[in-house]
């Protein structure tokens, strides 16, 4: 981590602002806590509304797209206010809860199959320890992976369309291929988000968090896919 926070510093002291190594420095890990509080705060959000909706998963199915269309407001919505206090922060919380919401359908239908709750407990735990030790590597390594945004992106264009093709093919093995391709994918992202947030490349907290966020999610959601349908003797 060492090395990044140097090279923000450097380029912090280098435009003018009047400001020290040692203030640099201390902003940056205000930054960096900040950060991981809001995305720690986003999971316990998510989590809130998993809980809620797990008990009328049928209706929310009924509901998803418009949740879906209602969660991708929220989203907009929080870019848009960033840097407003309060509003901020409940269009991020209620971006999260949703988000959580709408996982119920897949938490139910994994749930629902023989080891359902242990095929939910693992697929957590790796997502935990995956993106625990990602991070940790991002903080640490000496390779720059904040170059990768362009690949990534287009990747996850690739899955988006792949996954579209796919709710009218309806192939678990297409399904399989494009989780594990989405485990990887998020993988990237995570290494990218992490070096981004240490090297200073967001304006608000609230942007890495949201990031890290949407990775963290992605990152369980295509494990409990991958588990749900190797685990399905169907």
């Amino acid at each position: 981590m060492a090395l990044y926070d140097r090279d923000y510093i450097q380029n912090q002291a280098a435009g003018g602002y009047g400001e020290s190594a040692a203030q640099a420095q201390t902003r940056l890990s205000v930054f960096i806590k900040q950060t991981y509080q809001l995305f720690a705060a986003s999971l316990l959000a998510a989590s809130a509304g998993a809980y809620v909706g797990i008990g009328m998963a049928p209706a929310i199915a009924a509901w998803f797209w418009p949740l879906v269309i209602l969660e991708f407001v929220c989203l907009f919505g929080l870019y848009a206010a960033k840097r407003k206090a309060g509003l901020n922060l409940a269009l991020l919380f209620g971006f999260t809860f949703l988000s959580g919401l709408t996982l119920t359908p897949l938490l139910s239908n994994i749930l629902g199959m023989p080891g359902g709750a242990g095929i939910v407990a693992n697929a957590f735990a790796l997502t935990t320890v995956a993106f625990g030790g990602l991070s940790v590597f991002a903080m640490n390594t000496k390779r720059d992976f904040s170059a990768m945004g362009k690949m990534l992106f287009i990747a996850l264009i690739i899955m988006i369309v792949a996954s579209l093709f796919n709710i009218f093919l309806g192939s678990p093995v297409f399904q399989l291929a494009i989780a594990s391709g989405g485990a990887l994918l998020f993988s990237g992202f995570i290494l990218y988000d992490t070096q981004n947030i240490i090297k200073g490349a967001y304006e608000t907290p609230i942007e890495g968090a949201i990031a890290l966020y949407l990775d963290f999610l992605n990152l369980f959601v295509s494990l409990l896919q991958i588990f749900g349908i190797l685990g399905n003797r169907d």
